[in-house]
């Protein structure tokens, strides 16, 4: 079938859930950008707590059960999506994550539309079947790598044609994140929220509470502190990860910090979360495709250590917007807290606008939005290449 010629540009992007994380904020942001380009957008999901904002920018919401991986839900799903294109005339559709980019991919061959997928992590591939499923993240129109990271890893694993390859950093909402815009009630709410003391230093780490992230180890570099007077954060979705979350209160025990460490869900105001702490840590153990607490944290003017791993090593100017630390190291991870705690006012201060200057310049969602466009617009200009 003839690639279909639209007269705007409509994009269907396809992704498990829409809960937390980068890829599902990702998504609703190009969602709205295509819109307030004339466009129309649609987003194929099961759902979740982003659904409604997606609406809100002018996205249509599918829902179904796109998170599964049995192989004859992924082609009904294929279907069910070919069925979409056709009916509405979408030129695009867009995977951002590997089972729907299956179903996207046998839709966009159905149907002529153009097939784009966004790799926003570094995928195991430890065998030849695993790295073959991966694969699917490779064969599009055009393939976005979140980091330059991301894109070496890609071309490594997949031998995928530059010409394809686009390296697209994640954006954040320069906006939102900006300090004078949190005001100062909203800080006291996540202060009162997490029960913090007054006048003791605050320490957060932000992340999905699962163990690559690293709260084991932030857990051990608190316990090698010099000071006990602080208090800390570890505010994440535990996405039903019950038994990781009694590790870490068993660790919190048996170092004797459980008064110290909060672990109190989800966040829905990370701003306002941010600005409530003196220091940010993300100390992933596994590489960072992109890292988005280590630039929302330098948005906010906060000192941020980060393990020196991934893209974090791209986001993070080692002591010049943060502090850098080797990953799983507990004591280098401490030392990194003690150095970030004892910034003077002016230091601290000098360290935030380097650090939001470089988040301006490099890591906002209009840069982020502006470059997926042109990618949809140059692929819609391009003939389709046989897979």
């Amino acid at each position: 079938m003839p690639t279909l010629k639209p007269v705007t540009l409509t994009v269907l992007q396809v992704i498990p859930a829409l809960d937390a994380g980068g890829a599902e904020r990702t998504a609703v942001d190009v969602a709205r950008a295509v819109v307030k380009a004339g466009g129309k957008a649609w987003i194929a999901t099961k759902g979740g707590r982003l659904a409604a904002e997606a609406e809100k920018g002018g996205a249509k919401i599918v829902t179904g059960d796109f998170d599964t991986k049995h192989p004859m839900a992924i082609l009904r799903n294929a279907e069910t999506l070919a069925d979409l294109i056709r009916t509405e005339r979408i030129a695009i559709i867009h995977a951002r994550s590997r089972a729907p980019a299956w179903s996207a991919y046998f839709a966009a061959q159905r149907t002529g539309a153009k097939y784009v997928a966004t790799y926003h992590g570094i995928y195991n591939a430890k065998n030849p079947i695993k790295r073959w499923y991966n694969s699917i993240m490779a064969k599009g129109d055009a393939v976005i790598a979140n980091s330059q990271f991301t894109a070496d890893h890609v071309v490594a694993q997949h031998k995928v044609d530059a010409k394809k390859l686009h390296v697209i950093p994640r954006g954040i909402d320069v906006k939102g994140f900006t300090p004078a815009n949190v005001t100062q009630d909203r800080i006291d709410a996540i202060r009162k929220q997490w029960n913090l003391t007054p006048g003791k230093p605050v320490i957060v780490m932000p992340g999905r509470l699962t163990r690559w992230k690293g709260q084991l180890v932030f857990i051990e570099a608190l316990a090698r502190l010099p000071d006990r007077t602080f208090e800390a954060v570890m505010v994440g979705d535990a996405q039903e990860r019950d038994a990781y979350v009694d590790e870490l209160h068993a660790s919190l025990k048996r170092l004797n910090l459980t008064d110290a460490v909060r672990i109190p869900g989800h966040c829905s105001d990370m701003p306002a979360a941010l600005m409530a702490a003196d220091v940010i840590v993300a100390p992933s153990i596994e590489p960072e495709a992109f890292g988005r607490v280590a630039v929302e944290a330098q948005a906010m003017g906060r000192p941020i250590v980060a393990s020196r791993l991934g893209a974090q090593t791209e986001t993070v100017a080692d002591g010049i917007t943060g502090f850098l630390f080797p990953p799983g190291d507990a004591e280098a991870l401490a030392q990194g807290i003690t150095r970030a705690l004892a910034l003077s006012p002016d230091q601290r201060k000098a360290m935030a606008k380097k650090a939001r200057d470089r988040v301006l310049a490099s890591y906002s969602v209009q840069a982020m939005c502006e470059a997926t466009l042109k990618v949809y617009r140059d692929i819609l200009k391009a003939p389709r290449e046989n897979p």
